[in-house]
């Protein structure tokens, strides 16, 4: 209810830009070239989890980019599910462009120009067409979405799947994780804690057959800090899938010290 009743206040009532505040206007060019102005590259926590998949972020999380994605996760501003969805796209896009159509998806490469910022900086094409992707978000715990009102990253994953596919990717959202047990709020735990506070915390929902071996998955989440959360989704992904195909991962930011 919170986010139909925004939706058309939005309509009815002039609205500011969700980053910066900028009248008029529920985003303004500095704030949409936050999100998309930069081309993604892999990023790295430090220190990195064990289990972590190659992971691609479209932005650096601070200032504006920010400000857009918590007012989307916290404030219900849900019409930036658009944007923040074309940014993730770009993202999958950049940590699959070496998936080729052999016998198997191969392990991701360094993006060319490393890491950093100004890192993989041209163009990336996309999966090879014909073989879908699979984006599976990193669920929230049941009390947030609650809390909420909605899932963010599961909204962003839908948004960026249509995106993909407009773009000519076959891809899809399957939601197959969920939380085994209660775990303890993030905020304010340390890399370490944060890495003991979500182990074993994940599983494939049973009996999916929407994670068969060959799948390229691609798990997908709104922001990356610690890697914790995506280092424990990768393994209950593989749990399902031994032997299958590699996961990897993209985000729409990720904090400035992953970027190198």
């Amino acid at each position: 209810m919170r986010g139909w009743w925004r939706d058309f206040t939005d309509l009815v009532l002039p609205s500011d830009c969700e980053g910066c505040g900028a009248p008029r206007t529920p985003l303004c060019e500095a704030c949409h070239a936050a999100l998309c102005g930069r081309a993604p590259v892999r990023v790295r926590p430090d220190p990195e989890p064990p289990g972590l998949p190659a992971v691609h972020a479209a932005a650096v999380y601070e200032g504006r980019a920010r400000s857009l994605l918590l007012a989307h996760k916290e404030r219900g501003a849900l019409g930036l599910a658009g944007v923040l969805g074309c940014a993730l796209a770009a993202a999958v896009r950049s940590g699959t462009a070496s998936w080729g159509e052999g016998g198997g998806d191969t392990v991701l490469p360094e993006p060319a120009g490393g890491a950093g910022p100004a890192g993989g900086a041209g163009p990336v094409a996309g999966p090879v067409p014909g073989r879908a992707l699979l984006l599976v978000p990193v669920p929230s715990a049941r009390r947030a979405v609650r809390a909420r009102g909605h899932d963010p990253a599961r909204r962003i994953a839908l948004a960026a799947s249509a995106e993909l596919r407009r773009g000519g990717t076959p891809a899809r959202v399957t939601a197959v994780l969920r939380q085994r047990r209660r775990v303890a709020d993030q905020s304010g735990l340390g890399a370490r804690q944060r890495l003991a506070n979500l182990s074993g915390a994940l599983e494939a929902v049973a009996g999916t057959a929407r994670l068969p071996a060959d799948a390229r998955v691609v798990l997908v989440d709104d922001l990356m800090t610690t890697g914790a959360s995506l280092a424990e989704a990768a393994r209950a992904v593989r749990a399902v899938r031994p032997g299958g195909a590699p996961v990897t991962a993209a985000v729409v930011a990720a904090t400035a010290r992953a970027f190198g």
